[in-house]
């Protein structure tokens, strides 16, 4: 079975993008057929693995508003097992376009049916707001991801966003549930960063990831160079942090490893470790922390 998992949060700012771009290369290059959805006009996703963005190829707006085939819409990201279906500014007519259409919430689920077979895991890059582009990511999805930046006025913004996923879970689809918060933006040279892990571990004790992602220059980066983290600095704290939680979503989704050859299909695991099981590690140690021993947001080192 196909999973799909949407990274949503209607602030802007927060590493959606990033954390759904490396987390779908993460995927594939553990050898899991992966499909990196970008809904977000802005087509950031598109262009953070180097693809230009042609007037001429079709994109996330003609396959969901003008019923183009999937696999016109289909790109190659230039890397093994990982397909992008790609964004760019004319998206944002989609939200009034897609109002004049049958079970508007449901487009892409629907859309997804006939071919979700193809991958093992669909990534979603929902955009930043709880429009009708972001209700069709979250109604397709079985699982979501919520990036929480490390500061107050994101962290105030986090229970609206739940509230909204647990809304689509009564009215459009039951399946849905939350996989995890990912803490981004983490800088331990300042208390409001600790405190705002503090305060979300406190709040959600089961759904936080150990994974803490860094302020960083090098995530910062890499985008511009089309690339991952992965690629982009392999050994940087960015990509360690990155490798820790794109290995827990598979912890949390159950899935025994995948076939490096690409022909094998990802299952779910009998024995696989509940949320409450992954978080018992503490994501961070407040106390070496403040004795200048926490990581630095620079990735230097």
């Amino acid at each position: 079975m196909t999973s799909i998992i949407a990274l949503a949060n209607q602030k802007g700012g927060v590493g959606k993008t990033t954390t759904a771009v490396n987390l779908a290369w993460y995927l594939a290059a553990e050898g899991w057929r992966t499909l990196l959805i970008d809904l977000d006009p802005q087509g950031n996703a598109t262009s953070s693995l180097g693809l230009e963005k042609h007037p001429e190829q079709p994109t996330s707006l003609e396959w969901l508003l003008h019923d183009a085939p999937t696999d016109e819409c289909l790109q190659a990201s230039g890397r093994d097992r990982l397909d992008i279906i790609g964004a760019n500014r004319d998206l944002a007519s989609a939200e009034l376009d897609l109002k004049n259409l049958p079970r508007p919430q449901r487009r892409l689920s629907e859309l997804l049916v006939p071919v979700q077979h193809r991958w093992d895991i669909i990534v979603i890059d929902c955009p930043p707001s709880l429009g009708l582009l972001t209700v069709n990511g979250l109604t397709a999805a079985q699982r979501v991801v919520i990036p929480v930046q490390c500061e107050y006025l994101p962290l105030e913004g986090l229970a609206e966003i739940t509230g909204t996923i647990e809304r689509i879970g009564r009215s459009l689809n039951p399946d849905l549930t939350i996989l995890g918060l990912l803490m981004t933006m983490f800088d331990s040279r300042t208390r409001l960063s600790i405190e705002v892990v503090r305060d979300v571990h406190k709040r959600y004790p089961e759904l936080v990831f150990r994974a803490l992602i860094p302020r960083s220059v090098r995530v910062a980066e890499a985008p511009s160079h089309g690339l991952s983290i992965f690629e982009y600095d392999p050994r940087s704290r960015g990509a360690e942090a990155y490798g820790l939680f794109g290995s827990d979503v598979i912890a949390r989704l159950g899935l025994v490893p995948a076939s490096q050859d690409g022909e094998g299909t990802a299952s779910v695991a009998a024995d696989a470790p509940s949320a409450a099981e992954l978080t018992a590690v503490t994501c961070v140690n407040v106390e070496v922390t403040r004795q200048g021993g926490g990581e630095r947001g620079d990735d230097s080192r």
